[in-house]
Parts: structure tokens; C-alpha cells; sequence
């Protein structure tokens, strides 16, 4: 099939290239020149395991061919089903922006208005519930003169991927949502990943576009929850000096609870979680419900980065002493930082007076522009060279590696945000809820 994909950021690219290894043509279209060049060149503007081979298999020199970029969005009347993966940021209140979305429709509409043939639409942002009936359609409509429907079908298929798995979690689903107002637009989606759900053996969950909206909310609501959870009751066995690990061991064996989403720690950050639960909160508030749980679970999570500051205070006053922040992304695997645990972190070292050194295989770069003055070191091992404490952040395997590393220190304190190094002799060693 024809497919195009507005938006090459983190889901639109990595869809894209999926759509291409599952045999579909598909065009990504963006504004951004640069980013076209780079995947016209056959390489990904994004840090993401597997999409470059993915890249560089269907696009570029010496590809398949089936996928290509441009910044022309009158290359999607030669595909038959657009997929919108665009921005979708957050207000201050915590309510999503839209503007971007509704550029991108009106610029789509304004596009189909000059064919009188039938095309479908396919939502992949994350957007609260009605947003694809009440703002993406009307957009289309009133540009294009076209009627939702009718004349072209609308959809909406959330996006379950995580950074850092992404590839992974598109091969291997474990549901496919097909959210659609009309059979025609639904029958198009099949066709879309009818190749996905026959190679994985996926269940597929049809639906309307508005609870296909919720089905995001609800999924990532849920985990940020569990995770909050889990961290509130690592949080107590810290204080019964318990290991939290051995009771969510045990607890994971219920299957009714699962061994997922167990490993307490800092907390969650990255694009989603706190976009997700701010978002569906803020809306509900709107609608008249105040939602007590996802509150707290936001609460929780807010409060991890102080008090894991908290057990640096009991061992070493940090004013005017360097101290190594290992771990700068949100999660390992991916060089995003958007709130990122590392961020509050270095914000509460930088009040305390501490000289602050970070280190991070991937995320230096994006991290310059939240701290553009503190110093980056080139390894984990310089990092650690005289300081007085090291904090991990992010939970990088070769950090697990370290050990005479930690002899350069000036004082070896250790505080451990991930369970990712290993206490020792030598070592004044802490975890945040063991």
C-alpha cells in the first residue's frame, strides 16, 4: 500500500521505516529540510535501536526505496492513507497544544482539496479524547471542502512505543488499536497492518477514534501509576531498612500485579508519562472529575529527585565540591532528555553549591541547552576523577561496570538512583528505596 507519514520526529520516523519493513511505499513528509536530507541520505535524525539498518535498508543509496522523505506535502495524493505524527506539547496548565496538529491539518486538507478521491486520515499523536472528531476533522473539512465520511475517512491509531525499544515494540505489539467513525477508514487501516498483525500474531482492538484516544491515556496513565506505586512502596522498605527488589520480586509472581513496572527508583520522566498524565488530568478536571489517583501518582513521582538529594545531604555537604552526575538521558537506550530525572537533579546540586560534572553516552548534546555551564566529561571514569560523590541517574549498563573507577574519587560516596552499581568494599554506598 501507499502510505504517507507527516512528522519524522520519534514516532514518525520510526513508523515510517516499520510501514517500509512491512513492504508498504511510504513517503514521510516534513518541513524541516534538514531532517528530509538526512533520511533521504539513508540515515535517522533520531537515536533509536534498530531504526539505522531500518533506514538504511529502505531509503537512501542501495535501498529497497520504499521509504522516502520530502518536504512537499502534495506527495500524499500518491499514497492512499496519511498518518498524522506530529507534536502535540503541553501547556503550562498541563493541557495539550493542538496548534501544531491543526497546522498540519489544514495543510493536509488544503493538499486533498485538489483530488476527488478518497483518501484516509489515521491520527497517531497522542490527543485527548475528541480531539480527532472535534478539531483534527473540522480542520480538514473547512479547508479541503471535503466531508468527513464521505468523502474521506478519519481514524485514530495511538502509538504504544517506548524510546529506546521502539522498533522492537512496533514488530511486536501487544495490541493494535484501530480507532475509526467510518467502515471505509477502518478497512484502510487493516490493510495498513494487516502484514504487522499476521507476522506478530497480534490482537487487534477495533474501535471508535475517541476511545482509541483514551486507550493511550488510560495505558500510560496506568504504568506511571504502577510505577509511583511501586516507588512509594520502595520508599517505605527504605525506611524498615528492606530491600524493595526482594519484596517486588515477589510481588511480580501475582499475576494480577506482573513483574513489570517493579524496579522502584527515581521515577519516570522522557515525552510521554508526564505529558500523558498532566494531559488526561487536566482534561478531567475540565470535564468535572478530579482524578485522585493520577494526582498522586504525579505527586509521587515529583517528589523521588529530592529525596534521593535528601540521601546525599546524610553523607556529604556538596558546596563547592564537585560531584559526578552519571546518566543525563530519561531512560538508557535513547539520547532524549525531555524531563529527564537528571534535570531536578542537577537543578538541587546546583542550589546546594555543588560543581557539577556529567556524563552520558548519548545525551551530552541535548542536555547543553538546560545546563549550558556546568562541565561534560568524556567518560563515566572522568566523571568520577575527584569527586566527592557520584550520583546514578540513568540506568546505562556501563555503569555497572565500574569499580576502580570509583578508587579516583576524592570521597567514594555513591548514590544509586537505578540499582545499577554494585555496593562494595571501598564504597559509602546508598540506593534510593534499599
Amino acid at each position: 500500500m501507499d502510505v504517507s507519514v507527516i512528522g519524522s520526529g520519534y514516532v514518525g520516523t520510526t513508523v515510517a521505516a516499520c510501514f517500509a519493513d512491512l513492504g508498504h511505499r511510504v513517503v514521510n513528509i516534513d518541513i524541516d529540510e534538514e531532517v528530509v536530507a538526512t533520511l533521504e541520505a539513508g540515515e535517522p535524525p533520531i537515536h533509536e535501536a534498530g531504526l539505522p539498518e531500518l533506514v538504511a535498508t529502505h531509503a537512501g543509496p542501495d535501498s529497497t526505496g520504499r521509504l522516502r522523505a520530502t518536504t512537499d506535502y502534495e506527495a500524499l495524493l500518491d499514497t492512499d492513507v496519511t498518518f498524522l505524527c506530529l507534536p502535540t506539547p503541553q501547556h503550562a496548565d498541563g493541557s495539550i497544544d493542538l496548534s501544531i496538529m491543526e497546522a498540519g491539518a489544514e495543510q493536509l486538507g488544503a493538499t486533498l482539496a485538489e483530488t476527488g478521491d478518497w483518501h484516509t486520515v489515521v491520527v497517531k499523536s497522542t490527543v485527548v479524547p475528541g480531539s480527532t472528531a472535534d478539531v483534527i476533522t473540522p480542520a480538514i473539512e473547512e479547508v479541503s471542502g471535503r466531508t468527513a465520511g464521505t468523502d474521506f475517512g478519519i481514524g485514530m491509531n495511538p502509538e504504544f512505543l517506548r524510546e529506546g525499544t521502539a522498533v522492537e515494540d512496533f514488530q511486536i505489539p501487544d495490541k493494535v488499536v484501530l480507532g475509526a467513525d467510518d467502515e471505509r477508514a477502518l478497512a484502510d487501516m487493516h490493510t495498513v497492518f494487516d502484514p504487522l498483525v499476521d507476522a506478530a500474531d497480534a490482537p487487534v482492538v477495533e474501535t471508535d477514534t475517541r476511545t482509541a484516544e483514551m486507550i493511550k491515556y488510560a495505558n500510560n496513565g496506568f504504568l506511571a501509576a504502577k510505577v509511583s506505586l511501586i516507588n512509594d512502596i520502595g520508599n517505605i522498605c527504605k525506611e524498615f531498612d528492606i530491600d524493595a527488589y526482594e519484596v517486588a520480586d515477589a510481588i511480580g509472581l501475582d499475576d494480577r500485579i506482573g513483574a513489570k513496572f517493579l524496579r522502584s527508583g527515581l521515577g519516570w520522566g522522557g515525552s510521554c508519562f508526564p505529558k500523558d498524565t498532566n494531559a488526561i488530568i487536566h482534561a478531567a478536571t475540565e470535564a468535572g472529575y478530579e482524578p485522585a489517583m493520577l494526582k498522586a501518582a504525579v505527586a509521587v513521582n515529583d517528589r523521588q529527585p529530592e529525596r534521593f538529594l535528601g540521601l546525599l545531604d546524610e553523607h556529604v555537604g556538596v558546596a563547592d565540591r564537585r560531584v559526578a552526575v552519571l546518566g543525563l538521558a530519561f531512560k538508557p537506550g535513547t539520547d532524549d532528555v525531555r524531563n529527564s530525572r537528571a534535570i531536578p537533579v542537577i537543578e538541587g546540586l546546583q542550589a546546594r553549591g555543588a560543581e557539577v560534572v556529567a556524563y552520558d553516552p548519548v545525551a551530552v548534546e541535548n542536555m547543553r541547552s538546560h545546563f549550558p555551564d556546568i562541565e561534560y566529561a568524556s567518560s563515566a571514569a572522568a566523571a568520577l576523577e575527584g569527586a566527592h560523590a557520584a550520583l546514578a541517574v540513568t540506568g546505562w549498563d556501563e555503569f555497572a561496570a565500574l569499580d576502580a573507577a570509583f578508587d579516583t574519587m576524592a570521597t567514594p560516596v555513591v548514590i544509586d538512583g537505578r540499582r545499577i552499581i554494585e555496593r562494595r568494599e571501598g564504597l559509602t554506598y546508598e540506593g534510593l528505596t534499599w
